[in-house]
């Protein structure tokens, strides 16, 4: 189908064996990989290395000393109690990824789930990362290029559906629909679209339903990122995994 989304992480697996070599793939972990890379990236970071494991972001430090390490397990910055070595420099909070902290450096990222959808979809012919921070920027972008064969992958939570990455999914879906009202689209699609359309009003009060949202909401250090999150349009950045398997802004 020309416009697709997947909700899963159990649909990782079926992606590397597509042929995505013409499709266009948006990847969406709003609460909250995608929106700090988003975030790190207009804040003036040089790359983000996604990597699925622990082990492979301390590999990389080892070899280079200067790389930030940043990612969570269970939602909390990862520790040496976990690397066996080394504290990880932050976590997965878009409000660490300040200019001051980031400008002008190279992160290695590694998350539960945004992570391991980025290194999923490796063999698109374009991969965006996804957020309501860039949500426009991307949207512009895919009718700009008069993109015909579009792919959004939702992260998940666990190895479940998200309510929050399928919200941002069909946010963009009801950005971009009128490129692919004239012909057929994947149900998925159909279904995210409506379940952002129901829930537009007022999308911090949706989410508040969401089960990654109620856990973030319960930390008093967290909390405040599920609001930051969900700011619509503050980032006019786009974000690409190149064929090297690093995010950078995209070279337009």
């Amino acid at each position: 189908m020309p416009l697709e989304v997947t909700f899963t992480p159990a649909e990782f697996a079926a992606l590397r064996q597509r042929d995505l070599s013409q499709t266009v793939c948006v990847v969406f972990d709003v609460l909250r990989a995608t929106s700090s890379m988003v975030t790190a990236l207009a804040n003036g970071a040089r790359e983000i290395i996604p990597v699925c494991e622990i082990a492979e972001a301390v590999a990389l430090r080892a070899a280079r000393p200067d790389l930030l390490l940043a990612g969570e397990r269970d939602g909390v910055r990862i520790l040496r109690q976990l690397t066996g070595s080394v504290d990880f420099d932050l976590g997965n909070s878009p409000r660490e990824f300040t200019r001051e902290r980031v400008g002008g450096r190279s992160i290695a990222m590694t998350t539960t789930n945004g992570t391991r959808a980025l290194q999923a979809c490796r063999g698109a012919r374009r991969v965006l990362v996804g957020s309501f921070l860039n949500l426009g920027a991307v949207a512009n972008w895919l009718v700009r290029e008069r993109v015909a064969d579009l792919l959004i992958v939702c992260s998940g939570t666990h190895e479940e559906a998200s309510y929050e990455d399928v919200l941002g999914a069909g946010a963009l879906c009801d950005a971009v629909w009128e490129q692919f009202s004239s012909g057929p689209v994947a149900d998925s699609a159909q279904v995210a679209c409506e379940i952002f359309r129901q829930g537009r009003g007022d999308l911090l009060a949706a989410v508040q339903r969401a089960r990654n949202a109620r856990r973030l909401l319960a930390l008093p250090e967290l909390r405040d990122d599920v609001a930051v999150c969900f700011q619509r349009d503050t980032a006019n950045v786009l974000a690409e995994l190149d064929t090297s398997g690093v995010v950078r802004l995209m070279e337009e």
